[in-house]
């Protein structure tokens, strides 16, 4: 039988020889992650199963990356639960506040290879399916019955293949091309489906830039993001991890996988407008768009790459008055090499602020809140209204390019115009 490399993981998880879309099977778990938010409540509802111990705490991550350094009394809690938690179960694999954002980290610290499912009490940890992995986001109910025996029942997701062809222009980038698919199929078009990402625009890419399609597969409502691991896949592992893998690759016959095929050669850059992310319109549509704030971070455009993309058109220019720019390296990795490189420099020496590896204010946290009435412009994933601060305020989504170019000047800005 033939499979796509959805289905493929899953039967390998379900430890069965094939599966088919729609099937109920229930999985063995290769990777749980939980961070400080969502925690909690998977620990009480751990204690409540009665089990005791989890069931291995080699293959359970914990990190800090949401309230940190902890925002309210509430977020201190939150941390000494997880730490006590962390501490009576012999878990290893804990990432206190230093460390950065859950979807770089896990990556970054080998944690993640091709072929595993992989859970996470966060929406965006189909992010991790960039290196070939299923990875889901799960609720933290879900993530107790995890703890407590290392399964959980998974219904096996259609895919959908977007087949990516063509040449990126200058100033267009990964995030453009997936802004650009949610804005053509909708915010449920890809409705509990696997979104793999294929076709020579996707091989071009680098594994930072792939990473950007995979982690807003969640906001077309696919159940996982993919990308068939190659040889930049597993320079990327190979150098981060020593756990064995299993490269699955879909084939092309496979009877639950439909193909669209998404051309780029045109491309400008995408904006997504208020209040939805599938309100996509080119640049072109929106540009002189009063801002109040740019956030230029977060686990969909605060790697190393989109530093240097911003800094390099920052360089030697100012952020406008009246704005508010912050600079959030997605982890203490990209925050260190960053610093070695000067980036974090030039955005100081601009006037932006450069902040602590965190999520920032891309889920209303504590940093760079939002008021009534006000404009920002942010690399992360999502504008729904009050998602980064007052229910009254407005959130367009950019590549880091276009979130520079528009510090600069105040207003959303095309970055083919900054000479």
């Amino acid at each position: 039988m033939t499979m796509t490399m959805a289905e493929k993981i899953l039967a390998k998880a379900a430890v069965k020889n094939e599966v088919e879309a729609g099937e109920i099977v229930m999985a063995n778990i290769d990777v749980a992650m939980t961070h400080d938010l969502t925690g909690p409540l998977s620990v009480e509802s751990f204690k409540k199963i009665g089990t005791g111990k989890v069931w291995d705490p080699e293959k359970i991550v914990v990190i800090f990356d949401h309230q940190v350094p902890a925002d309210s009394l509430e977020a201190a809690k939150n941390h000494i639960i997880m730490r006590k938690f962390v501490k009576e179960q012999g878990i290893s694999n804990f990432y206190d506040v230093r460390e950065g954002v859950c979807h770089q980290v896990l990556p970054e610290k080998g944690h993640v290879v091709p072929g595993e499912l992989v859970v996470g009490t966060d929406s965006h940890t189909c992010t991790h399916g960039t290196l070939g992995a299923f990875s889901t986001g799960i609720g933290s109910t879900d993530m107790a019955m995890v703890f407590a025996t290392g399964k959980l029942w998974f219904k096996v997701p259609k895919t959908i293949k977007f087949q990516i062809e063509g040449t990126l222009s200058d100033y267009v980038y990964s995030k453009d091309v997936v802004l650009n698919i949610i804005g053509n199929i909708g915010a449920d078009g890809a409705t509990y489906k696997a979104c793999e990402f294929g076709g020579e625009t996707t091989r071009n890419m680098s594994v930072s830039d792939r990473m950007v399609l995979c982690n807003m597969a969640i906001e077309m409502g696919g159940k996982t993001g993919l990308v068939e691991p190659d040889d930049k896949t597993i320079r990327y592992v190979e150098k981060r991890s020593n756990k064995s893998y299993e490269v699955m690759k879909t084939d092309e016959d496979a009877e639950s996988l439909e193909i669209m095929n998404v051309g780029v050669d045109d491309l400008e850059p995408q904006i997504a407008c208020p209040h939805n992310v599938d309100n996509v319109k080119p640049v072109s549509e929106v540009e002189g768009t009063h801002i109040d704030q740019v956030f230029l971070g977060s686990c969909t455009n605060g790697r190393l790459d989109d530093l240097r993309i911003a800094a390099k058109i920052i360089k030697g220019n100012n952020v406008a008055d009246g704005v508010r720019m912050l600079v959030i390296p997605a982890s203490r990795e990209v925050y260190s090499k960053a610093l070695g490189e000067g980036l974090l420099g030039t955005f100081v020496d601009a006037g932006a602020l450069v902040c602590n590896p965190c999520c920032g204010p891309c889920l209303g946290g504590h940093t760079g809140l939002l008021g009534p009435g006000e404009v920002s412009l942010s690399t992360s994933n999502r504008n729904f209204r009050g998602r980064q601060g007052s229910p009254d305020a407005e959130v367009y989504l950019s590549s880091a390019a276009v979130a520079a170019a528009s510090a600069i000047y105040g207003k959303i800005t095309d970055p083919r115009a900054i000479k």
